[in-house]
């Protein structure tokens, strides 16, 4: 299924100990701004030794993925960032994966719409607590499902953190089937409007009342991305160019609408489809939209994350907002959420899936100590082997560990 909720924690980290510790790669702690963090989120230190991604990403290839590769930055400095790949961007030509190559990036897309979504509530043009109805484009559907849906009843903030009810597209059986599925193929470049599905979403019941359980839906971001166009009077992926992609360089970052094409350079990317290998590259991503259209570079994922994580993009009131999981109970915050490795570090960021690639982020909570990797497949097996890629940079070794003890 393209563009997938995000993957829980660790194995054998239990949602409570998450969020005693700041949360699993799919929540995110509330209380500290980025200025002021809490006196229990370990920082990036310069005393520990380097430890090193390439192991884990060899490990990514061996269950399954053609090609892995990952980017750290320490300290800040992202001019020195150290890159590393496993495997292969093109199972043909034998190409490596290359530290500029472009790829799809899935649902890291959400945290950038969810970015600018709580910078017009810092200017005052949106509220948490506005009613989606209010601020979506004419025409756009309303209710249905013979009004068990009803955007009047959903505010912006239930779609910001997945608690609106609503159901995510991508799970409709007839629709998964085009998407991912044995049609994939045959479909791959048919085109979508936000407002098609939208319909189709609105055609299932709610999984839950509005604001009284979380559940992953990508509907919740296509409507945001909506919003933006309606506040704003510009399309959202003209707002997130405006407001993040060009003040803060990210060069190789794009939001593609309705080309299928990825810019150069770039790799292939796989998926399997009835036990087969398919190359997936090339698709139209309009099936994905504000839920999960862009593509990026691992050192755009950096420069962005530091930037968002560094308070260098939202006010404090904002932030504290992007951090609050409470009312998902430790789950998810708003666009944002973090994973407590089994070292007990905590980091944060956010993930994407999507047709031929899978790719996460995570970092310090003061943005200073990032890494991203990424596969070139949806599905590899043994996708837990993800948190080994975090584990092993933000985790000291086991004898450092001893030593310092």
């Amino acid at each position: 299924m393209p563009i997938r909720p995000p993957r829980p924690a660790a194995p054998g980290t239990s949602r409570t100990a998450a969020r005693t510790g700041l949360a699993a790669l799919a929540t995110l702690v509330l209380t500290a701004s980025s200025s002021t963090l809490p006196a229990s989120v370990p920082v990036a230190g310069t005393h520990r030794p380097p430890a090193t991604t390439a192991a884990a990403l060899h490990r990514l290839v061996a269950d399954g993925a053609p090609g892995a590769a990952s980017l750290v930055t320490r300290d800040g400095r992202l001019a020195a960032s150290r890159f590393a790949a496993a495997g292969v961007a093109d199972l043909r030509s034998g190409r490596k994966i290359g530290r500029l190559d472009h790829f799809r990036a899935g649902s890291l897309t959400k945290t950038l719409v969810a970015t600018v979504v709580l910078q017009l509530v810092g200017e005052g043009r949106l509220s948490l607590d506005d009613r989606v109805a209010d601020r979506l484009p004419p025409g756009v559907p309303l209710s249905g499902a013979g009004g068990a849906n009803d955007l009047r009843r959903v505010t912006v903030h239930q779609l910001l953190d997945h608690t609106s009810g609503l159901f995510n597209y991508t799970d409709d059986p007839r629709l998964a089937a085009r998407l991912s599925g044995a049609g994939f193929p045959a479909h791959r470049y048919d085109r979508y409007t936000p407002a098609t599905l939208l319909r189709t979403a609105l055609a299932h019941r709610p999984t839950a009342a509005p604001g009284t359980a979380f559940a992953y839906s990508n509907t919740n971001y296509l409507l945001l991305g909506l919003a933006i166009r309606a506040v704003t009077g510009h399309p959202y992926a003209e707002e997130l160019r405006r407001r993040i992609l060009a003040p803060f360089g990210l060069r190789g970052t794009s939001f593609p609408g309705n080309s299928p094409a990825l810019p150069a350079p770039h790799g292939r990317g796989y998926s399997r489809i009835d036990g087969h290998q398919v190359d997936s590259t090339a698709f139209d991503p309009s099936r994905a939209g504000a839920a999960g259209e862009m593509i990026t570079t691992l050192g755009d994922l950096n420069r962005f994350f530091a930037a968002l994580l560094g308070g260098r993009l939202l006010a404090p009131r904002q932030m504290t907002q992007l951090r609050s999981e409470k009312a998902t109970g430790g789950t998810y915050g708003l666009g944002l959420y973090a994973t407590r490795l089994p070292c007990g570090m905590t980091v944060w960021g956010h993930n994407g899936d999507i047709n031929g690639s899978y790719a996460q982020t995570a970092g310090t909570a003061d943005g200073r100590h990032l890494v991203s990797y990424r596969v070139n497949t949806d599905a590899p097996a043994g996708r837990t082997d993800g948190t080994a890629v975090l584990a092993a940079e933000f985790c000291p070794p086991r004898t450092d560990r001893t030593r310092r003890s």
